[in-house]
């Protein structure tokens, strides 16, 4: 099931998915995450994003992911950036780089501060991922200056061209609130503030509940945000990494996935189950409305092709994929 959507621009599954990338630790790894991205390249996503280490401590490995993505798939590459403990000077320089790499879309994200750093203190001089966002677009701005081009039929006379600006900057959502909010109405202020700096994108953190997502997006909306919000999904399929999302997000568990993946001691049954809880949430807020779908990876095919696969989005299926349209 192919079709065009405008958000996204290009012939590709229906909804559009995208995936989330980490950059490897070590050799092994390295080959490991390259045969996933052509497995992953294959579904034709939207794009492929990248994650990048608070203070730019991955750089030079997410730039390496980064242009193998640009070299070696048809696939737009998506550069993560955070901001906590950079300068104006630092964080300039990080856009230019990538933007000299090839690399036009972005996720700004604020990122966190250092382990025993005051949360609520500024950590450098970029203090909102909003900042970040109007950065970006400076810095674009600033590389390619306004140009100019002939009017046919007036002799001598010239027009504007217009500015070339990256393609996505992108920004994070919380549907059920980031850790330092002070109400559900201060998230949607943020992700408001987030799209008047110039981001045309938000990407949310993990959920567990369809209604998480679709209420937040229902209050968005009705607090001015018109950008599209894609519902980010990762299919969990053992109880150490379950409970680990658990401690990094905050946002506690879902029992019957927890219990079901606990009590259940073969990892091929396990894989079906985190499979299944994902793509039944997928489907849901496909549903009800949601624009595509953001797939964290973990750097693996198997599980998010397996979660499309169920939702009928392989056409035909990847090699090694078997089809199973089931939901529920």
């Amino acid at each position: 099931m192919t079709g065009y959507d405008p958000d996204f621009g290009d012939f590709r599954p229906t909804p559009p998915v995208s995936f989330e990338l980490f950059p490897p630790r070590t050799d092994a790894a390295a080959l490991a995450l390259g045969r996933a991205i052509d497995r992953l390249a294959e579904v034709d996503p939207a794009f492929m994003s990248v994650t990048f280490g608070a203070g730019g401590s991955s750089r030079d490995r997410s730039l390496t992911v980064l242009r193998h993505l640009l070299e070696h798939t048809d696939v737009e590459p998506m550069a993560h950036l955070t901001c906590v403990g950079s300068s104006h000077a630092e964080a300039n320089r990080l856009v230019r780089e990538f933007l000299d790499a090839g690399v036009t879309s972005f996720l700004a994200l604020r990122g966190d501060p250092p382990a025993g750093a005051d949360p609520d203190a500024g950590i450098g001089d970029l203090e909102s991922a909003a900042e970040l966002v109007q950065l970006i677009h400076r810095v674009q701005e600033e590389r390619e200056p306004f140009g100019q081009a002939g009017v046919p039929g007036v002799p001598g006379g010239s027009r504007i061209l217009e500015r070339p600006r990256p393609e996505l900057v992108a920004v994070a959502a919380y549907p059920n609130g980031h850790p330092r909010s002070r109400g559900l109405d201060h998230d949607v202020d943020v992700l408001l503030a987030k799209e008047v700096a110039g981001s045309n994108l938000a990407i949310t953190q993990l959920f567990w509940r369809a209604d998480d997502y679709l209420g937040f997006v229902e209050r968005a909306r009705a607090g001015g945000v018109t950008m599209p919000i894609l519902p980010g999904v990762m299919p969990v399929t053992s109880p150490t990494r379950l409970a680990r999302l658990q401690e990094l997000t905050g946002v506690p568990a879902p029992e019957e996935l927890s219990v079901a993946l606990a009590i259940e001691p073969d990892a091929d049954a396990q894989f079906e189950l985190g499979v299944d809880f994902a793509a039944r949430l997928a489907d849901e807020v496909v549903a009800g409305g949601a624009p595509g779908l953001h797939l964290y990876t973990f750097n693996r095919h198997e599980a998010v092709l397996a979660v499309l696969d169920r939702l009928g989005l392989l056409t035909p299926a990847p090699a090694g994929i078997e089809r199973n349209t089931r939901t529920s």
